[in-house]
Protein backbone atom coordinates (compact mmCIF):
# COMPACT_ATOMS: atom_id res chain seq x y z
CA UNK A 1 0.00 0.00 0.00
CA UNK A 2 1.20 3.33 -0.38
CA UNK A 3 -0.40 6.96 -0.20
CA UNK A 4 -1.84 9.47 -2.69
CA UNK A 5 -1.07 12.91 -2.79
CA UNK A 6 -4.35 13.61 -1.12
CA UNK A 7 -3.57 10.82 1.35
CA UNK A 8 -5.80 8.33 0.30
CA UNK A 9 -4.39 5.03 0.54
CA UNK A 10 -3.77 3.35 -2.85
CA UNK A 11 -2.30 -0.04 -4.17
CA UNK A 12 -0.81 -1.79 -7.14
CA UNK A 13 -0.53 -5.02 -8.34
CA UNK A 14 3.18 -5.23 -8.05
CA UNK A 15 2.61 -5.03 -4.55
CA UNK A 16 -0.33 -7.50 -4.57
CA UNK A 17 2.03 -9.90 -5.99
CA UNK A 18 4.81 -9.03 -3.37
CA UNK A 19 2.49 -9.70 -0.72
CA UNK A 20 1.20 -13.11 -2.22
CA UNK A 21 4.33 -14.62 -2.64
CA UNK A 22 5.24 -13.69 1.00
CA UNK A 23 2.52 -15.35 2.06
CA UNK A 24 3.19 -18.94 4.10
CA UNK A 25 1.35 -20.30 1.55
CA UNK A 26 2.62 -18.63 -1.32
CA UNK A 27 0.24 -17.05 -4.30
CA UNK A 28 1.76 -15.57 -7.49
CA UNK A 29 -1.20 -14.59 -9.20
CA UNK A 30 -0.19 -12.98 -12.72
CA UNK A 31 -0.77 -8.89 -13.39
CA UNK A 32 -4.20 -10.02 -15.35
CA UNK A 33 -5.45 -12.23 -12.78
CA UNK A 34 -5.32 -9.17 -10.59
CA UNK A 35 -6.69 -6.68 -12.90
CA UNK A 36 -9.78 -8.82 -13.58
CA UNK A 37 -10.01 -8.82 -9.83
CA UNK A 38 -9.89 -5.24 -9.12
CA UNK A 39 -12.39 -4.82 -12.01
CA UNK A 40 -14.80 -6.47 -10.98
CA UNK A 41 -14.72 -4.97 -7.87
CA UNK A 42 -15.84 -1.46 -9.57
CA UNK A 43 -17.39 0.04 -7.03
CA UNK A 44 -15.94 0.21 -4.41
CA UNK A 45 -12.70 0.05 -6.07
CA UNK A 46 -11.41 2.71 -8.81
CA UNK A 47 -8.67 3.22 -11.07
CA UNK A 48 -7.05 6.44 -9.82
CA UNK A 49 -4.17 6.20 -12.33
CA UNK A 50 -3.06 3.61 -15.06
CA UNK A 51 -2.89 0.07 -12.74
CA UNK A 52 -3.57 2.20 -9.35
CA UNK A 53 -6.67 1.53 -7.05
CA UNK A 54 -8.15 3.19 -4.24
CA UNK A 55 -11.14 2.76 -2.00
CA UNK A 56 -14.12 5.00 -3.98
CA UNK A 57 -15.10 7.67 -1.45
CA UNK A 58 -18.21 7.32 -0.17
CA UNK A 59 -20.67 10.29 0.01
CA UNK A 60 -22.80 10.63 2.92
CA UNK A 61 -25.69 13.05 3.01
CA UNK A 62 -25.80 15.45 6.23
Amino acid sequence: MDFAADGREIFDFWRLRRYGRSLPAPHDPTEQDLRSAAESLKPPLVEVRPGWFSVAEVKTSA
